[in-house]
């Protein structure tokens, strides 16, 4: 099938079935983080997905790819975005199981309904705007900094739009733990699996992983870290696995 690309667009290969991904650097391309966090998500057969603030639809392409899943939904409010993810789903012949939705995921309970996914994941936006500089590139600056949407948006919605005992999966930044495991907890998720990827193994974290039961009985499991580098320019044998080099 061919695909068009835009102006400043590229493709990028994705390691997995041979799918691949348009992006423009000028926007905001995937980084390691929602890779790992699609290599943390567990999903069973003929569950339902749905990512909140998609981008250009890495997590649900990368899902499909992995697992075996019915349905693979993004949410995104950016509409150059979302027309990107559209046409990365079309040139990896992936429309009957990935759709993706241009929309607010303020609102994704009315788009979706209660209760009707089993799984909801989010790579979202780490700063506060009380956090560092904002690129001044629109696109950038609101998948970096909490712009269009907050850490409670995102936890309320993904609470709403789960059926009892979904789970909800999320990559955000340790610093911010303490806040992100009391909205949690406070929007009935209950946080039962959580991993820090350092990048060196002598170096702090610079990620967490979280996995929340909706409806869960307390109880939490810490994972070992994941370590990205065994040395400079050289990655850990799990991040080539995670990658599927």
């Amino acid at each position: 099938m061919e695909i068009l690309l835009k102006d400043g667009e590229r493709l990028d290969e994705l390691q997995r079935n041979g799918y691949r991904i348009i992006q423009d650097p000028k926007r905001f391309c995937f980084g390691m983080d929602a890779v790992l966090l699609a290599g943390f998500v567990k999903v069973k057969p003929e569950e339902r997905v749905l990512d909140l603030g998609t981008g250009t639809g890495i997590i649900p392409i990368l899902l499909e790819a992995k697992t075996k899943g019915a349905l693979f939904t993004g949410l995104e409010i950016q509409a150059e975005s979302a027309d990107m993810a559209r046409r990365s789903v079309r040139l990896n012949h992936l429309q009957e199981k990935v759709r993706i939705v241009t929309g607010d995921l303020r609102e994704a309970d009315r788009i979706f309904g209660n209760g009707t996914c089993h799984v909801v994941t989010c790579n979202p936006p780490y700063m506060t705007n009380h956090h560092g500089l904002k690129n001044p590139e629109q696109p950038k600056a609101i998948a970096r900094h909490e712009i269009l949407c907050t850490l409670e948006d995102v936890v309320s919605q993904a609470s709403k739009i789960l059926m009892p005992n979904g789970r909800f999966y999320l990559v955000h930044r340790p610093f911010r733990l303490a806040e992100i495991i009391t909205c949690l907890c406070a929007h009935g998720l209950e946080p039962k699996r959580m991993r820090f990827v350092h990048p060196y193994v002598d170096r702090e974290p610079g990620m967490v992983l979280i996995e929340a039961l909706k409806g869960g009985k307390s109880g939490i499991t810490v994972e070992r870290p994941l370590v990205i580098y065994q040395e400079p320019g050289k990655y850990a044998d799990e991040i080539y696995e995670v990658y599927g080099y």
